[in-house]
């Protein structure tokens, strides 16, 4: 199956895709967006490019697991991209998933130039993988 991750952001949306048996997240591409309407949009186009049949959205949690200020405006964005798409989403804590995805970009030597059109997918990546990791073990 399938399988597209989201990092969404109001400026900036990550998108990651899975191989066929679910097994690795990869990269895709970050969306230059203005808006909510715009990033449903610009979603949608790739999801269907992608020939995705499910989508992982990082929901934003607080340290302590309760939901972040944003939580409300992703899943906003969740019923508009369900509604473009007509795919499930599937909500997944990205709490420190950018944080990740900076450590590995630090460890790798990807210069500060660089970092800010990766590290939106890269982030999704990383929810993605998590998401799929989390169903090989239960």
């Amino acid at each position: 199956m399938r399988i597209v991750g989201i990092d969404y952001g109001d400026a900036r949306v990550g998108i990651a895709v899975c191989d066929l048996s679910g097994t690795i997240a990869s990269a895709v591409c970050t969306l230059e967006v203005g808006g909510m309407r715009d990033a449903v949009s610009k979603c949608a186009v790739r999801i269907a490019e992608l020939g995705a049949e499910k989508i992982v959205l990082g929901l934003p949690k607080n340290m302590d697991g309760s939901e972040s200020f944003r939580a409300e405006k992703t899943r906003a964005f969740a019923g508009m991209i369900t509604e473009e798409t007509g795919l499930e989403v599937v909500f997944i804590d990205e709490r420190l998933s950018t944080v990740e995805a900076y450590t590995y970009m630090n460890i790798s030597d990807f210069n500060g130039k660089k970092r800010r059109k990766v590290i939106d997918s890269l982030s999704a990546q990383i929810i993605l993988q998590s998401y799929l990791d989390s169903q090989k073990r239960g």
